[in-house]
């Protein structure tokens, strides 16, 4: 049997042509890809059914990219506004965000951080120094969310040596590491990076994912290895028009995320960054998703639907509201839509 190599990355308009998935170069999306870089792995390439599926939309430029709103922000969850040194972000009193890469295996068109990803280059030593010197002498830091761009397209050896170096802070006792690499790039989760993934501080990897198409032979593999391994899997999934916003949708995700050993961790509402109105549902349209869930799958399968407040003011849920107080206790609504009276005993 003739062995064929796998398909390479998608990382221009005329990539996007001679893949069918652009019927033509277009004024408007050459200006698109100018401000923000193409990149779709040849594992998500593979994944692309039809030039309008949700894979495809996720990844592929639309001129609709074009447009601004007026509520639309270049840091649209505040990293700057809470940034000691450059990389970092401390927000939350017990964890930080350290920026390690700005690259990533795909460049998702709706990206919060689109106005700061798709440099070719980790984080500057001096500056990855300054970062560890800051979370060495603030001892409530307890977690360090590794971030970017995605973290998981260093190497096993700098990863590892990232790790060592986060060991020897003796207050960081947890590494999260949040991805797409299981499942837009699965190759690259091998032996030699499960192994550097392991060990003190206690690791977990938050899987981002959005749609159960994407969770492709391969990807289902990775997670495998990482899952043997004892890593603990959670996910995050960002609520997309066009993409995933209908409970049906989600449900297929979540429960293919359980069955890899995935619970899922976070819904988010999509992010005021610029050029991406057109991903963004309502929140009313998100908790009556949320609500519809509640009904069709178990617990464990649901995750926390959140809003991270523009400015840096940190993520809340945002979820359906069950109970409406009164003079008399509570009025609590049921997954069917019932209310029912509850007695709130002093």
């Amino acid at each position: 049997m003739t062995a064929f190599p796998a398909p390479r990355a998608l990382t221009s308009v005329d990539d996007l042509v001679t893949a069918g998935l652009v019927a033509q170069p277009t004024a408007a999306l050459t200006q698109v890809a100018e401000a923000f870089r193409i990149r779709v792995s040849s594992e998500m390439r593979t994944a692309i059914a039809d030039p309008a599926d949700p894979i495809a939309r996720q990844f592929v430029p639309d001129a609709a990219e074009l447009v601004l709103r007026p509520e639309e922000l270049q840091d649209p969850i505040g990293d700057l506004a809470h940034s000691p040194t450059p990389g970092l972000t401390h927000r939350y009193p017990d964890r930080v965000i350290l920026a390690a890469t700005h690259t990533c295996e795909v460049y998702c068109r709706f990206c919060f951080r689109r106005e700061a990803v798709g440099e070719e280059a980790a984080l500057p030593e001096a500056d990855m120094q300054a970062a560890l010197d800051y979370i060495a002498a603030t001892p409530a830091i307890w977690e360090v969310i590794l971030t970017g761009g995605d973290p998981l397209v260093l190497s096993p050896r700098r990863l590892a040596a990232l790790m060592a170096r986060l060991s020897a802070i003796p207050h960081v006792q947890i590494v999260r590491f949040h991805t797409r690499v299981p499942v837009v790039a699965p190759a690259r989760i091998t032996a030699e990076m499960v192994q550097a993934l392991q060990g003190r501080p206690t690791t977990y990897v938050v899987l981002h994912s959005n749609h159960a198409q994407e969770l492709t032979p391969a990807a289902t593999e990775a997670l495998a290895r990482l899952a043997g391994a004892g890593i603990p899997l959670l996910s995050q999934t960002v609520l997309l028009r066009g993409v995933n916003d209908d409970a049906a949708t989600l449900e297929t995700l979540f429960r293919a995320l359980l069955r890899n050993r995935v619970t899922p961790y976070y819904l988010h509402h999509c992010d005021l960054a610029r050029g991406t109105s057109h991903f963004r549902t309502t929140i009313a349209a998100g908790q009556a998703i949320m609500a519809e869930l509640r009904g069709r799958m178990s617990g464990i399968g649901i995750p926390t639907y959140v809003l991270d407040i523009p400015g840096g003011f940190g993520k809340v849920p945002i979820g359906p509201d069950y109970l409406q107080a009164d003079a008399d206790g509570y009025l609590v609504a049921d997954w069917q839509g019932g209310v029912h009276r509850y007695a709130d005993p002093a």
